[in-house]
């Protein structure tokens, strides 16, 4: 985890094994944050677990005197594991990403998506499947195939995760 990445609420972080965040990224765990085994997400990314861009505008000069604002976006965000997150992505409150999925740099991503996506696009949707791309490799790599498969046949990670 890079020393010049900013993370806020940290305590409230699952991190599995093997994960990389890279340079000038914002973390914020403030509503829960699991970020799976082996994930790897790229340089000046934002992973945000709430939202006041909306409540501050309906409240306007009384959003700063209000202890329960409405219209404030909270939810937990998980990014399932061996997934990669491109540099300048942002994955906004309640966003899900399957194990062993990737997201373009550049893309904004809310919702859930499947395992093995390829996610693209402002804001992203699903563009393709890892696992063609993979198995491609895998032909090339033979003896790469029982680590691949441990994890994906079984449907469960290294780590026990579903």
């Amino acid at each position: 985890m890079s020393n010049s990445t900013a993370f806020f609420a940290p305590e409230r972080m699952l991190v599995g094994d093997h994960v990389f965040i890279g340079h000038f990224s914002v973390i914020d765990a403030t509503y829960g944050l699991t970020i799976g085994e082996g994930c790897q997400i790229g340089f000046f990314t934002g992973i945000f677990t709430h939202s006041s861009h909306a409540a501050i505008r309906l409240y306007g000069r009384a959003y700063v005197h209000v202890a329960e604002k409405k219209a404030y976006f909270t939810a937990p965000v998980t990014v399932g594991d061996y997934s990669f997150i491109g540099a300048h992505a942002t994955l906004l409150p309640g966003t899900r990403i399957g194990r062993g999925s990737i997201v373009s740099a550049y893309s904004l991503v809310k919702g859930e998506h499947p395992d093995f996506a390829i996610l693209a696009g402002n804001p992203a949707v699903v563009v393709g499947d890892t696992r063609a791309m993979d198995e491609r490799l895998l032909t090339r790599h033979p003896e790469l195939r029982e680590h691949y498969e441990s994890w994906v046949a079984a449907g469960v990670s290294p780590g026990g995760r579903a």
